[in-house]
Order: structure tokens, then sequence, then C-alpha cells
């Protein structure tokens, strides 16, 4: 048999590679994914979105960017 070559990590990735504010880092991404999810169930444009989360229309793109860096 083979060693395994891989380490089975905990559910939050963040914490696994020791990012600091782990659980904050996590939280966020779920929610994005969530928000990304019901842009594409709706069929929603950047208008649309903006206008549904009070914000400014932002590029998709950007509003991923944000999520990441916090």
């Amino acid at each position: 048999m083979s060693k395994r070559r891989y380490e089975i990590g905990s559910r939050n990735v963040f914490q696994d590679i020791g990012v600091p504010n782990e659980e904050e880092h996590l939280v966020k991404a779920q929610l994005v994914f969530k928000i990304d999810a019901i842009v594409k169930e709706r069929r929603l444009r950047q208008v649309e979105i903006a206008e549904l989360l009070g914000i400014r229309q932002v590029l998709r793109a950007e509003f991923a960017d944000r999520a990441r860096v916090g």
C-alpha cells in the first residue's frame, strides 16, 4: 500500500493554512458564495444587485476581491 500524500483538513480552509481571523474569513466566503448563487438563480443584472444590496454598482470581480481582502 502506498502512503497517503495529503492531510485531511478541517472544515475551514482558512484555519488550515494559518490565516488570522479564520472564522471571519470563512463566514465572508460563505456569504459571497450564497449571494452569488442567488444572483445566478435570479439572473440579476448588476444594477439590480446593487439596488438589492443597497450599494453602488460594482463589478462582480470587484465584489469578490473585496470579500477576499476583508
